[in-house]
This record gives structure tokens, C-alpha cells and sequence, in this order.
């Protein structure tokens, strides 16, 4: 396979799930990943190894806008990210795809609808083997499927936080996830969020669409392939060549289609390093007319809450079952959205030991015994100014925060709620750049060249044969995990392809 069809550049959600749109199509694709595959190891389950020692985080450091330096959560492994994320695949509501008034401004409209779009989160639902239920969550959009399978039963202490959230007249909800918990578990007693999956356990992009994908004998991966720009033709209408590096070796592929889908943050930092043709001028790098590539970064707005009573231990193993969305569009009282709330993996002493270190660990083990752990989640809206750039070698993020009037109206409503349960002690702490878990943004996608790098298709408006397809074309983060409907627009792009670039 010398000059493929295809290249597909990441293997996480969005490269992954596009390959697996595209198996069966007789294209000959070739997806390059920067990472190797993850392998059982005794750090798998050991919670101070990956939360306190670090063990899968990455050697490189990114910059913060003004010089700090600072280790991203980004995770370089074939599956990218999705290796060690919650498997929450939950659909935006309807009301995300139009735009939408916050605290903090304007969250911008899809260029298409919720209805529109709803057939493809219906296939990504069945692709990941989602486990869900309907009828729980009145923010729930309409499906045209039902979930395959039944949600992943509740642990009894959050049976119990179940009940005490609907005794306050409130609306908890059973969480989407892709998990087999059974084959979780036969793994080690532990949660699966933020823990890699090595095995079959959990559905993230490896286990589950490129599995699928690479049963094709025409579409073939290989790892330790970093790429480190593409190359336009002399015209500047295509791209003529990718170029990446491999067991130290500069190499380079000319196929007739580029798929870009290594993150928000990398794909912005691929397109900004690759050289830009004279003949193009407007902004720098490529995919860049409308000079924002790399911007309007987004990472939701969130805290972790520990809701404590110190007469009651939680003995949850996984805990991660439930949400509520009763301030998901309003905040109760008339005003405006918050967002999302839903639990965390069950914590433990090492895991607080990574944010707390001077406390002792006896009193962290205490805490966390003790603790339901929650994670509240609201709207980042974009921001020209808030991006992702470039220095030489070094990657530099320039976050602006914003809406964060949300996430303390978020904080503050449901500490009274937790406490009217019955939890004396709720104590929260915002999560920081170190956790980019749900980057989205930097190349969106719209209806305008002038102001969007990509079509509502993910093509390029600059290159017809370059698609990006990951968070990057999210045009609003919403206040939901964004993992699933970067999967459906993946399986809608790789139709999209399918019949307008490989008819005979």
C-alpha cells in the first residue's frame, strides 16, 4: 500500500469510527497512529501509578499563552484518548444544535438540526454497544432506536443517591455508557474512568470501530507514526502529501484523500505547522483562509463535588451510572442554562493524594470511603481568542475561559441539594488545563469559508480532499461528553465520502 486512497491520520473516536464507516468500500486506507497499543501491565488497575505517579501521561510539555509550562492529559495510544475516558456516549440535547443564550454569551448554532443529525447518533449508539435507558431524562432528545441494552446497574449506595435525588423532586438519570461492566470487572475491582482499557471491557475507539474497521483487508494501521505536517499541491487546491516520522525516519505518502482526526488540539497544531503556499496567502499554516484554525478552543467548564457523610461508607466499586439534567437548560428558577452533572469513578486515597498531597493519606482514605463523587460539567462557549498556536517545536495553549458563571450557579445549587440529601460535608475543586479530556474546537466546521475552516461535512473549504473529523469541527462544546457525537458525525462524513468520492 504505497500511495493509498485514504490516509487516516489518529485512531481515536473520530479516525477510528470514520474507517470503520468506510470498511467494506474497497478503498485502500492506510490510519497512521502516533502511539502504540496499550498493554496489560501491573500500573493497569493501580490507582497511584496513573493518578499520583503518572505512568501513561505523556513525556512532552505543553506551554500556557506567557511561557508556563505545563504536562497534558492527552494520551498518545492507538484509541487515542477514548482509551481512558468515562464511555459516557451521550447525544447533545436538541436545543444544542440551535443557538442557545448562557451567562457568558451566545453558544452558536450546528449547521444542521438535531433531526437532521439524529440518525447517525442512532448508528454510532449501536456501533459503541451503548447501554442506556429512555423515559429518565426529560432533556432526553427523541430516538428513532432504542438502546440495544439496558443501562449498567446501579451500585446499592447510588441506588440510595438515585432515590434521595428523586425525593427532592429532582429527575436522576441512568448514564449512556459504553461498558460491559461483567467484562470490566473479571479485570480488576476498579472503576473504568480515567483507567485504560487493555482489555474488552470497556468500548472505546480501538475495541470497538477499528476492531471492526481492520477486519478489512484494504484498510491497514500502523503505530509510531507521528505525523508532522502535510504538504499542499503547487496549486494549493489539495493536499498532495502527508508527512511523518517513524522509527526516527522522515516518511512521506501521497493519497488521493486526507482524513485528519488526531484531537482538537494536534489536528489545529498539524495544520498551523504544515507550510503554507505563497499562492494561498490569508493566515498561516493550512486549512486557514478564515484565519481560525486553532481557535475558538474549547474545554467544558468543571469541578469534581464529594458529597460526604461520615456515618455512611460508600462501598461502590465503579459507581459511574447516573446523571441529572434538571439544570441542563435553566437553572431551575427561570433563568438561564448550568449543565450537567454526573458521578465520577469512585475515588480513592491515591486519587486524592494527586490534587491534596500534604494531607495525610489516612484522612484522604477516610474521605474518600465516605464520598459520592460527582462531576459537574457546563457550556464553554468559543472564543476567537481562546486557541490553540504554535512556537517552533512547543505546542502553546491560550485558554480563555468563559460561561464560568454557569459552573458556579452549577456549584452552588447542587451543594444545597446534596446537603438537603443528607451529606453534611460537599466540598468541590474546578478541574484545570492539565485535563484538555474534552477539547473541541479549534477547526470548526460551518456554512461560511469567510468564518469556518470546514463545510458542514468536515471538508476543507481550502483543500477539497482534506476532511477533519474530531472534536475540532465542534462548533459549541455543549455541556455533555462530546465522545459520541464526534462518532456519528464520523459514520455521516464516511457516507458523505462514500458517495461523493469513491463511486465508480
Amino acid at each position: 500500500m504505497t500511495n493509498p486512497d485514504i490516509v487516516i491520520i489518529g485512531s481515536g473516536i473520530g479516525g477510528a469510527t470514520t474507517a470503520s464507516g468506510l470498511a467494506g468500500s474497497g478503498a485502500s486506507i492506510l490510519m497512521l497512529e502516533r502511539g502504540e497499543k496499550l498493554q496489560t501491565t501491573p500500573h493497569t488497575r493501580n490507582t497511584r501509578a496513573i493518578f499520583v505517579d503518572g505512568h501513561y501521561r505523556p513525556k512532552e510539555m505543553w506551554r500556557e499563552a506567557g511561557g508556563a509550562a505545563f504536562n497534558p492529559g492527552n494520551y498518545y495510544y492507538v484509541g487515542g484518548n477514548s482509551k481512558f475516558y468515562g464511555a459516557v456516549l451521550i447525544r447533545y440535547r436538541r436545543q444544542d444544535f440551535s443557538a442557545m443564550e448562557h451567562y457568558g454569551g451566545i453558544s452558536p448554532a450546528w449547521p444542521f438540526s438535531y433531526e437532521h443529525f439524529e440518525p447517525w447518533y442512532s448508528r454510532a449508539e449501536q456501533l459503541f454497544r451503548v447501554r442506556g435507558a429512555l423515559g429518565e431524562d426529560p432533556t432526553e432528545p427523541f430516538h428513532s432506536i432504542p438502546y440495544a441494552f439496558g443501562p449498567v446497574p446501579d451500585e446499592p449506595p447510588i441506588a440510595r443517591a438515585r432515590a434521595e435525588l428523586k425525593g427532592l423532586g429532582l429527575h436522576p438519570a441512568s448514564l449512556p455508557l459504553g461498558v460491559d461492566i461483567d467484562a470490566w470487572l473479571k479485570d480488576g475491582q476498579t472503576g473504568w474512568d480515567a483507567f485504560p482499557n487493555t482489555g474488552t471491557g470497556k468500548v472505546d475507539a480501538q475495541t470497538g470501530p477499528l476492531t471492526e474497521a481492520l477486519t478489512d483487508r484494504n484498510i491497514r494501521l500502523e503505530t509510531g507514526a507521528h505525523v508532522e505536517y502535510l504538504e499542499a499541491s503547487s496549486d494549493a487546491r489539495t493536499i498532495a502529501a502527508v508527512h511523518y516520522r517513524q522509527n526516527g525516519t522522515l516518511k512521506k505518502v501521497t493519497p488521493k484523500l486526507v482524513i485528519l482526526s488526531a484531537g482538537a488540539v494536534n489536528s489545529a497544531v498539524i495544520l498551523l505547522r504544515s507550510p503554507s503556499p505563497s499562492s494561498k496567502g490569508g493566515g498561516n499554516g493550512l486549512a486557514n483562509r478564515s484565519d481560525q484554525v486553532g481557535r475558538n478552543f474549547m474545554n467544558h467548564n468543571s469541578s469534581a463535588m464529594l458529597a460526604i457523610d461520615p456515618r455512611r461508607r460508600n462501598t461502590s466499586v465503579y459507581q459511574k451510572t447516573l446523571m441529572l439534567n434538571d439544570y441542563y437548560l435553566s437553572d431551575g428558577k427561570g433563568g438561564k442554562p448550568l449543565g450537567n452533572v454526573q458521578l465520577l469513578g469512585k475515588i480513592d486515597g491515591y486519587i486524592l493524594r494527586a490534587n491534596v498531597k500534604l494531607a495525610p493519606k489516612f484522612a484522604l482514605d477516610f474521605m474518600a470511603g465516605h464520598a459520592v463523587d460527582w462531576y459537574l460539567m457546563c457550556e464553554d462557549l468559543p472564543d476567537p481568542e481562546s486557541r490553540i498556536m504554535v512556537d517552533g517545536k512547543d505546542i502553546v495553549m491560550q485558554w480563555r475561559r468563559s460561561n464560568m458563571q454557569s459552573l458556579d450557579g452549577l456549584t452552588k445549587v447542587m451543594r444545597e441539594n446534596f446537603r438537603a440529601c443528607g451529606y453534611p460535608i460537599v466540598l468541590s475543586r474546578p478541574f484545570d488545563k492539565r485535563t484538555p479530556s474534552h477539547q473541541c474546537g479549534t477547526v470548526k466546521m460551518g456554512d461560511d469559508p469567510a468564518t469556518s475552516p470546514l463545510d458542514p461535512f468536515c471538508r476543507s473549504f481550502d483543500h477539497r480532499n482534506l476532511f477533519v473529523v474530531d472534536a475540532s469541527f465542534l462548533p459549541n462544546s455543549a455541556a455533555v461528553n462530546p465522545a459520541l457525537s464526534i462518532a456519528a458525525q464520523a459514520l455521516r462524513v464516511a457516507d458523505h465520502i462514500r458517495k461523493t468520492e469513491l463511486v465508480a
